[in-house]
């Protein structure tokens, strides 16, 4: 069995062809994914899908990248809207990339979010690009305890263990898939197995050969693949050791499972 631990599988693009592509998912042993928020006004629309496929796992949050006009105020409703089956909050963090707000804008809406986390008991969903060590900081800062997911991790080894060891797995995916990816697939081989989830990030992220085409879930049989290359492990041991990384990090995954 295999889980999407990240994929966007709400956005518009997918409207067309969600329900086949589900479909070829489940045929594939692709059997459950989580589905982050980006924006406060996708909240509703999330949960709706989430009922109709009862697959998805969901977490509500405001994306970094994504900030543009959003209000501190639109937290003021999150702790509600996360008893509405959420199993985290996310997709949240600190994006320092052209084309984002200031990190200091950023930080204000991250912590906020990490506080409100803290207050449930929810694990987190973390968007870090270019900003690992911040968004330690901040995660030390608050003191949060519950852990949960470095999506789309493409830093050090060092910074990743400092993330593991404060309860968090590392999301990979199709970045390990490009042959010059030489940093990440070292970090890769060199974690202990309990640390990492297979992710696809669908619709972005393409796989190395399938640069311009949408993503999709199934792709993350090809990433199981790889990383079972990049660890001389079988891909059957990545599967289990996914799952049961990812149940472990989200207890309120089993909710409902199977």
């Amino acid at each position: 069995m295999y889980i999407d631990t990240h994929c966007h599988l709400d956005f518009d693009v997918f409207d067309e062809q969600r329900e086949e592509l589900m479909a070829r998912c489940l045929g594939a042993g692709i059997k459950h994914f989580l589905v982050p928020a980006t924006v406060s006004s996708r909240w509703g629309r999330l949960l709706e899908l989430s009922k109709q496929y009862p697959e998805w796992r969901i977490a509500y949050g405001l994306h970094p990248y994504f900030l543009k006009g959003a209000e501190l105020s639109e937290l003021d409703n999150l702790a509600t809207q996360c008893e509405d089956g959420a199993i985290a909050i996310g997709e949240i963090g600190l994006d320092n990339w052209p084309g984002s707000l200031s990190l200091e804008v950023q930080r204000e809406f991250f912590i906020r979010q990490l506080v409100i986390a803290k207050s449930l008991a929810l694990p987190v969903v973390i968007h870090a690009r270019k900003s690992y060590d911040l968004v330690y900081q901040c995660l030390r800062q608050v003191g949060l305890k519950t852990g949960g997911t470095i999506h789309a991790f493409n830093g050090s080894y060092e910074q990743a263990q400092r993330f593991v060891e404060l309860g968090f797995v590392l999301g990979i995916g199709g970045t390990v898939t490009y042959p010059r990816a030489k940093k990440a697939q070292r970090v890769l081989q060199a974690l202990d197995r309990q640390s990492y989830v297979l992710e696809t990030d669908s619709p972005d992220m393409p796989l190395y050969g399938f640069q311009g085409q949408m993503n999709t879930p199934l792709s993350i049989l090809e990433v199981a693949k790889s990383v079972a290359i990049i660890r001389n492990e079988e891909v059957e041991q990545i599967a289990v050791d996914s799952y049961d990384n990812l149940l472990r990090v989200f207890p309120k995954w089993h909710e409902g499972l199977l």
